[in-house]
């Protein structure tokens, strides 16, 4: 088993990445509380929202599409589920919530595989929309959550010490996984990424794939941005704002690729929480947020150009 792991060094570059960086702050930073446990969870909440979109964009990875969308859907869900917390009360936040994600997801595969819209240019596009339609409707303040129950069930709560979103990531991961590998949705995602047209001639309706897969990423943004409004106890359209490109980071990071076939998300779920070691790691260095960024980047890129390059 050793010698597998070591042989596909590449394929398992995350998981070995994930531990030396672990290790390295661990040292370097021991004197900081990296280690505290409070710490530790702060990471998993931060990261926690992240986690969740990037499951749903691997399962659109993989079938050779991509969502430029996700902050921004997530921003707006936050407002429209605060809007209707505040006039229905919770049930009525959590029914605008997923009918946001709903709403997007539908006009996203709608343009990308009836219109032909390429699916990047839709969803930059509803970028724009999502975030210009959350500023509207909020007159861009921020809009109070004033439902314990809510807040503690989407994202403000803990059990003991842990955090309910670690909860909401964990679900989510195992969902995610056994749908991807285990069902034949799943397999029928792989093999429209890995070659659209063998595909239709095996009889697979790519274009219904293409459709559900966008679908299903809208509506976990929706769900993100659920997270959003109850740990935040409201709703901002700034919420989720740049989200897309830690989103998509953690799914290449964990070994999807970027032009379809092969998706995995336990990997998505540890690039996620890479992610999120690394932003907190940086900061408890005390790094300028200008220098932030250049390590950052320096080392998703790394990381990257390891897991994709053939041996």
């Amino acid at each position: 088993m050793p010698n597998a792991f070591l042989s596909n060094w590449r394929q398992n570059i995350i998981y070995i990445g994930f531990v030396v960086i672990f290790i390295v702050f661990a040292i370097a930073l021991n004197d900081k509380g990296f280690l505290n446990i409070n710490n530790l969870l702060n990471i998993v909440r931060q990261t926690a929202m992240i986690a969740v979109m990037a499951i749903a964009i691997t399962f659109v990875l993989s079938a050779g599409e991509i969502d430029l969308s996700v902050g921004a859907v997530a921003g707006l869900s936050t407002v429209t589920v605060a809007m209707a917390i505040a006039v229905g009360g919770p049930s009525a936040g959590v029914l605008a919530g997923i009918g946001t994600g709903l709403a997007v997801g539908i006009f996203n595969g709608w343009l990308t595989t009836r219109v032909g819209i390429p699916s990047f240019l839709t969803t930059l596009a509803m970028m724009g929309i999502a975030k210009g339609v959350a500023m509207w409707i909020s007159a861009t303040a921020a809009v109070p959550i004033l439902s314990p129950g809510y807040s503690w069930f989407f994202g403000g709560g803990n059990i003991g010490r842990i955090p309910v979103l670690l909860f909401w990531m964990a679900i989510l991961a195992v969902i995610g996984h056994i749908v991807l590998r285990r069902t034949g949705f799943g397999r029928r995602v792989l093999a429209t990424g890995g070659g659209e047209t063998a595909s239709r001639y095996s009889g697979i309706n790519t274009r219904d794939i293409k459709f559900k897969v966008l679908v299903i990423s809208s509506c976990a943004a929706a769900l993100a941005g659920m997270l959003y409004a109850g740990r935040l106890q409201s709703g901002r359209f700034q919420l989720g704002e740049g989200d897309e490109l830690s989103v998509i980071a953690a799914a290449v990071l964990g070994g999807t690729s970027l032009f379809g076939g092969k998706g995995t998300v336990v990997g998505t779920v540890v690039g996620a929480l890479m992610i999120g070691l690394i932003n907190n790691g940086l900061i408890l260095m005390g790094l300028e947020f200008s220098q932030q960024l250049i390590a950052r980047g320096a080392i998703i890129i790394l990381a990257v150009a390891l897991s994709q390059k053939q041996s």
